[in-house]
């Protein structure tokens, strides 16, 4: 491929004569390199031979660079001329369109005048319709005297525009009365947040105004986007508030629409040509009315009466219709317009503040025809602004700052009579808050260091809530069952991440019990505000801790039965007093004060093992669930009590009947003593300091003279 390098500077004679070279027609790249591998002395003439070459690729870029930004400017520059022809010839089709009407009017007058001044004077009549004679006037190009090249015209306009236009050519059908009026580009903007959405071009017709978007890979097509008949169309001019400048809506219910113009000129013409189209229709829609209806004669008067009541009926049926409502104030001319740079500004207070201003304005107002028209243009933005609000208050939105960074949005609905809506979103905004809050933390090892962590977090969001649900709320008790219900439903998803974290991972009992009295401590916080959330608790926690307190109960029994299997009913010798005394200290740990008894000389310990263990299993389980206690668990903890004291009770009463040696019978003794006296004793002491009243069953387990009656002649267990 031969490169053009004319326009670049020449480097000296090597550079020129080289550069010629590659410009040739005949330049082949291997005989070139062949060619200069011979000629060349070594690498040295190589290396040399291709710095020039590269030095020379380097110039002929920058050269490019230069011609390519050189023909862009003026690209750019020819584009912007023809832009600015363009809009010069719209203008001027404009005022050609606009002089066209005025002449038709006039002609229109004149025929008009002609025909009521006939009947007096039929000369005057015949000069004016020698004045009004289309033939007759050469300076009328677009009237009657040439109708059907004017429609000609006007479908040729149309069916252009349907070639521009993709997808509108079945929605726009060809009708002779059509035609276009105005069209320019805009720029749509979002009615809710002012942000930019896509370039669209506007053509308005005598009857409709269509909307359609720019095709980017496609100069000057477009695609249909929308068609807003006039009938149902307002336009309305938006205040310039930078950035946001040379603005109009169009409303269209139930929707509305933003444009921005290219300049306050533009602008201005638009809205211009929108009110005069939209006169002008209504009035041809009225005169052809008027065309069609028939010549009917004047109503008939009705007969004079002289019943007195008939006329104080009409006076009184008039007097409404005489009282009007002044709308003509510059606040209220100006109120939809504030109402929208509020909105578009976030300045929710102000618009609120407005529209109570408007309200008390038209409290003990009539409602006339002016004010329901003023009252729709208002009910729309209300409904933007209550929209935004909502918005404000859905979980999409940042939920940072707490339960106060909701205040302003609930604030101006409850100003709006929303006060159900506002108490619905907050509190589903501070739902997805907590269980966001809850779903960030971490899981540690330590369980007991997770529920800490989980209570905080839970509880403080909880009551920061309940004081901001308070404080927005206060003039509104009906919301107050909503926040109930809503603090439940929150309870009930804390208890799930509760209990999957303690119950469902095995945790000791201990553990457990630690882990509950953290959250009732907790939990007895919202008191402070007059909310008590323990009897939830309780109620989502009741079935956990019944699973976990009947799991520990069948691990101690099988840990007995494990141990009376093995037992030898023999004394404990603990070797050491250092293991003597720490006996002594869980003993009395457990409520047990009269162990000492039970011990002798040189470490033994007068009672058997099992025994021993027994007593220092049960006597945690009680204290560990003493401290998960609720009256919906009592009958639950009492049973399990009850189950494994008859364990050992049966073990030691079958080791009483089938043991022969007087010496082992007469320890197995002392160790049913030890029970019956001194451990049943102390579990029912403890129980009823727990839970605040004493337990007929235990009372009876310790009380019959046996505590298991079984056939003496059997020798099996019936544990």
């Amino acid at each position: 491929m031969a490169l053009s390098l004319g326009e670049v500077p020449a480097g000296g004679g090597g550079g020129n004569r080289l550069r010629r070279q590659l410009e040739s027609g005949t330049y082949a790249a291997e005989e070139y390199v062949k060619q200069l591998s011979q000629q060349s002395d070594g690498d040295r003439d190589l290396q040399e031979h291709r710095q020039r070459i590269q030095a020379l690729s380097e110039e002929t870029a920058q050269s490019l660079k230069r011609n390519v930004y050189q023909n862009y400017r003026q690209f750019i520059e020819t584009a912007r001329e023809i832009s600015y022809l363009e809009s010069e010839m719209y203008q001027l089709s404009h005022i050609l369109t606009e002089q066209k009407g005025i002449m038709e009017a006039v002609t229109q007058a004149l025929l008009q005048q002609a025909n009521v001044v006939d009947r007096d004077d039929p000369a005057l009549g015949g000069a004016l319709r020698a004045v009004a004679d289309p033939h007759a006037n050469p300076f009328l190009p677009l009237s009657a005297k040439d109708t059907t090249a004017n429609e000609e015209g006007r479908q040729r306009t149309l069916t252009t525009l349907l070639e521009k236009v993709e997808g509108c050519r079945d929605l726009l059908p060809e009708s002779p009365g059509k035609y276009l009026v105005y069209n320019g580009d805009l720029v749509e903007y979002d009615a809710d947040h002012m942000v930019q959405i896509q370039r669209v071009h506007a053509f308005l017709m005598n009857d409709c105004l269509l909307v359609a978007a720019w095709l980017p890979n496609r100069r000057g097509m477009y695609r249909y986007d929308a068609l807003y008949p006039l009938d149902g169309l307002a336009v309305v001019n938006v205040k310039d508030n930078p950035p946001m400048k040379d603005m109009f809506k169009l409303l269209m219910f139930p929707e509305s629409r933003i444009f921005q113009a290219e300049n306050v000129k533009i602008k201005k013409e638009w809205l211009e040509v929108l009110e005069e189209t939209k006169r002008n229709r209504v009035l041809n829609e009225k005169r052809r009315l008027e065309q069609e209806a028939p010549t009917l004669p004047p109503p008939p008067s009705p007969p004079e009466t002289t019943n007195p009541f008939e006329e104080n009926e009409e006076e009184e049926e008039a007097t409404p219709e005489e009282e009007m409502v002044d709308l003509s104030l510059e606040w209220i001319q100006e109120l939809p317009e504030d109402l929208d740079v509020c909105i578009a500004q976030r300045d929710f207070e102000g618009a609120v503040d407005l529209l109570d201003k408007l309200n008390e304005y038209l409290g003990d107002k009539p409602l006339t025809q002016p004010v329901k028209e003023l009252r729709a243009k208002v009910d729309e933005r209300v409904r933007q602004l209550t929209d935004v609000l909502v918005f404000e208050l859905s979980p999409d939105r940042s939920l940072r700052g707490g339960p106060r960074a909701t205040r302003r949005a609930v604030s101006q609905l409850i100003r709006l009579g929303q006060s159900t809506k506002a108490c619905e979103l907050f509190l589903r905004n501070r739902e997805a808050a907590v269980h966001t809050a809850i779903r960030q933390l971490r899981i540690e090892g330590a369980t007991l260091l997770y529920i800490h962590k989980l209570c905080h977090v839970f509880f403080t969001s909880l009551l920061e809530t309940a004081r901001e649900f308070e404080t927005d709320f206060a003039g509104n008790s009906g919301c107050y069952s909503a926040f109930v219900v809503w603090a439940r439903s929150a309870m009930s998803m804390f208890v799930d991440a509760f209990s999957k974290q303690v119950f469902d991972s095995k945790e000791s009992l201990s553990t457990a019990a630690e882990c509950v009295k953290v959250a009732k401590e907790h939990c007895k916080q919202l008191s402070e505000i007059g909310l008590d959330l323990t009897f939830i608790i309780h109620a989502l926690l009741v079935k956990d801790i019944k699973g976990a307190l009947q799991s520990y109960k069948d691990i101690i029994i099988e840990a007995t039965k494990h141990r009376n299997s093995e037992e030898m009913w023999r004394r404990m010798n603990l070797m050491t007093p250092e293991a003597l005394g720490k006996l002594r200290e869980e003993m009395r740990s457990c409520g047990v004060t009269s162990f000492d008894q039970y011990t002798g000389d040189d470490c033994w310990v007068n009672l058997s093992y099992t025994v021993v263990a027994f007593t220092k299993q049960t006597m945690t389980f009680l204290e560990e669930a003493l401290k998960l206690y609720f009256p919906e668990l009592h009958m639950v903890l009492l049973e399990s009590l009850v189950e494994i004291i008859l364990v050992a009770i049966q073990h030691v009463d079958y080791s009483l009947r089938c043991e022969q040696d007087p010496e082992k019978k007469a320890f197995i003794r002392q160790n049913a003593s030890f029970l019956h006296e001194i451990v049943l004793p102390v579990v029912e002491k403890r129980f009823e300091e727990g839970v605040g009243k004493p337990a007929k069953q235990l009372q009876d387990l310790r009380n019959a003279s046996r505590l298991m009656r079984i056939n003496p002649e059997s020798t099996t267990s019936v544990v």
